[in-house]
């Protein structure tokens, strides 16, 4: 199986990595060019645009070891990006004639809380792709109602498809509404009898689906964002990339999930989860779309295909997991998953369900952590797209201490998918 390198395409185009201390293969920094006039304040940012169009991502590395230290005085960046405007503005232009040479018809726009990084926008195919929302459920009309509203009411995107995936509701009032939401054509009620698994429950919806994307959603979520659904879409259709996740809330409109870091809190868990909405998290990290090793199901668009080649969700993790297990099973493929603050919901989490960790559900729990550590071994320790100098017990990316030991740069990785 392939590994996917530890490059984040997506979050190198919303803000230079590398800057000012970068190694470079000496024939190809002449191949591009060198520096270029007019780009002053982001030349370095410019150049390994153009070096990266000429190399491949297996063949750029990150060294996680702290070997430069920039200072911050008045008048640098290191004290602020604020300090040279100019320098924000040859980005932006360095990024735009990057997509410009690589013939990706995307736009660049401003982020609404990180003004001095980039967001690419990327087109959708015409006709936009149908796309198939899935929506597991058991009683709780209160909040399923209010999730469906919301898709149905606020969703832009157009040629979607709701199907609620009913496993074991007894209401009333819950099987008058199935009733009731189906006489519209884009809701459809799927029964699934026997004992709840999210894994079988979905697997099933997605067989059904007809469309070329499925979105997994959550019934105790709420949509904020109109374009949602395109936003999702528009990476998902992207034949390089697997599983696309999204920002969500908790009511009180702090983070729940900005993507997922593999060995956070033991097994994996959510970026920045806590930190109150609208802050750039840790070196903007909160703000600007990139790659994370896996994204939660709660909100989650792939394509069908893809889905469907690595055989679904493993129905063996029956809660816990599943949604991690997937997007490394994607990311074998040689898929990167994406992840992006501008698809935004809230969500009320396991209001159906309960939490896994607590009475009968600890066993499952805990058995279903094993299996992930069987599974994945040094890749949940290793995750390539946290660095190694940060925590594994804090989701606001503070540093390690004591320091957890990196694997050296240089040494065989060997297979950690």
């Amino acid at each position: 199986m392939r590994r996917v390198a530890d490059t984040t395409p997506d979050l190198f185009l919303g803000q230079n990595l590398i800057s000012h201390l970068g190694v470079y293969r000496t024939s190809l920094v002449r191949q591009v060019g060198g520096f270029r006039e007019g780009l002053e304040g982001s030349q370095d940012y410019d150049m390994a645009l153009r070096v990266i169009e000429r190399s491949h991502p297996s063949r750029i590395r990150h060294i996680p070891m702290v070997l430069y230290h920039w200072r911050a005085i008045p008048g640098s960046v290191a004290l602020g990006v604020e300090e040279k405007s100019y320098a924000t503005t040859a980005a932006r232009r360095a990024v735009e004639e990057h997509l410009a040479r690589t013939g990706v018809p995307a736009t660049i726009e401003t982020p609404p809380h990180a003004r001095y990084h980039q967001r690419v926008r990327y087109p959708l195919p015409e006709p936009r792709p149908h796309l198939t929302v899935i929506i597991p459920t058991r009683d709780r009309l209160d909040h399923l109602s209010r999730c469906v509203s919301s898709v149905l009411s606020r969703s832009t995107y157009g040629t979607f498809d709701v199907v609620i995936v009913d496993n074991g509701s007894v209401e009333p009032e819950s099987l008058a509404y199935f009733e009731q939401v189906q006489q519209g054509s884009r809701v459809s009620v799927l029964r699934v009898e026997g004992p709840f698994n999210f894994s079988r429950i979905n697997n099933l919806a997605a067989a059904r689906a007809s469309g070329p994307l499925l979105c997994f959603l959550n019934n105790d979520t709420e949509v904020i964002t109109p374009e949602w659904l395109e936003e999702m879409a528009s990476h998902a259709v992207q034949e390089d990339v697997g599983a696309v996740g999204a920002m969500l809330y908790y009511p009180d409109d702090t983070v729940q999930h900005a993507g997922v870091i593999l060995g956070l809190g033991g097994i994996a868990s959510h970026a920045h989860r806590g930190m109150p909405r609208g802050r750039q998290g840790y070196n903007a990290r909160a703000a600007l779309t990139q790659t994370f090793s896996a994204v939660t199901a709660a909100c989650m668009v792939v394509r069908k295909s893809e889905f469907d080649a690595i055989g679904g969700f493993d129905e063996t993790l029956v809660v816990a997991y599943n949604d991690v297990d997937l997007c490394l099973r994607l990311g074998a493929r040689g898929l990167r998953n994406v992840w992006t603050p501008f698809a935004e919901l809230y969500h009320f989490e396991s209001v159906s369900r309960g939490l896994d960790t607590e009475g009968e559900s600890r066993q499952r729990f805990l058995a279903e952590s094993q299996a992930m550590r069987d599974r994945w071994k040094g890749l949940l320790t290793a995750d390539p797209y946290y660095n190694p100098n940060l925590s594994l017990t804090r989701a606001d990316f503070w540093p390690a201490y004591p320091p957890r030991r990196a694997r050296r740069w240089w040494q065989p990785e060997g297979e950690l998918y």
